[in-house]
């Protein structure tokens, strides 16, 4: 797939800035016979020498609920699979900073996951964060976190980064749909940012990490001013209704760029750059064909 050039040297180069806190304790170093974390589904700590960390993968109310679009489409999500990979937790001394740091200076490394499709719309609407992995870590304070979206090699959404299932309606309108991305992305995240603090696991202990996904990146938000940064910067929904035959639509990329406008596939592009997230905190993302 082709990409704008302009618009992939400026992400490929930018990064955003995460607000962390700098008041918690330094990283821990594992001993040397201390065991590497295995990655499987469910691995519970054995030992007193490790704890379990745990990465959940979350999608947020607009996912699980369902939203209004900048635009005034009421939209629902069947299935919202992404397929992730290379999940990796880091203990970095000094804390990792998205907007200016390449890499974590690691001091731990935790792989958590190494390929697997999550479908962040599963459950009722009160439903938790996906748990995606379980593993036996190392304590300390995981204040990094990297992944990587890749196109599925099987599965549910095979070939695709990530896919959209869904229905939108609007005046009486309803148009199924089906959005299929096969672009890869990388993340790589400092300290979470929310209610809580997150990561930081004492021996014989749990604690978890979470990738967040904002998708009011893509669709904008019906609750907020149009004028809003959160609409400003999103593509809404109409542009794809435009497209939709019989009130149906799948498309992927590579035919939205050929029947999008240059500025409405230049918000698509941006806004689906910018979909991870640590809770509300940003991280430096980069994408590549």
């Amino acid at each position: 797939m082709q990409f704008h050039a302009g618009l992939f040297a400026a992400i490929a180069l930018g990064s955003f800035s995460l607000v962390a806190c700098t008041d918690a304790p330094p990283s821990t170093t594992p001993s040397a016979d201390t065991p590497e974390a295995e990655v499987t589904d469910a691995t519970p700590a054995e030992s007193g020498d490790v704890g379990n960390l745990a990465i959940r993968a979350n999608g947020e109310d607009f996912v699980r609920q369902g939203f209004v679009s900048k635009d005034g489409w009421q939209i629902s999500f069947d299935h919202v699979y992404v397929n992730l990979t290379e999940v990796t937790a880091y203990q970095s001394d000094p804390p990792f900073d998205p907007d200016g740091d390449v890499s974590p200076e690691a001091t731990v490394e935790t792989l958590l996951i190494d390929e697997k499709t999550v479908d962040l719309a599963a459950g009722d609407d009160a439903a938790e964060p996906i748990l995606v992995s379980e593993v036996a870590a190392p304590p300390g304070r995981y204040n990094a976190l990297a992944w990587k979206m890749v196109p599925a090699s099987d599965g549910p959404a095979a070939g695709q980064t990530l896919q959209l299932i869904g229905t939108a309606e609007k005046e009486g309108r309803t148009v199924n749909f089906i959005l299929n991305v096969d672009q890869s992305y990388t993340y790589v995240c400092g300290d979470y940012v929310g209610a809580a603090r997150k990561g930081i696991l004492e021996a014989g202990g749990d604690a978890d990490l979470e990738a967040t996904f904002h998708f009011d990146h893509l669709f904008g938000d019906g609750e907020a001013p149009p004028d809003d940064a959160i609409n400003v910067g999103a593509l809404g929904f109409e542009p794809l209704a435009t497209l939709a035959a019989d009130n149906s639509l799948e498309v992927d990329m590579a035919t939205l760029e050929t029947q999008f406008s240059d500025e409405d596939y230049t918000l698509l592009e941006t806004a689906l750059i910018g979909l991870g997230h640590v809770g509300e905190g940003h991280c430096a993302e980069t994408t590549a064909s």
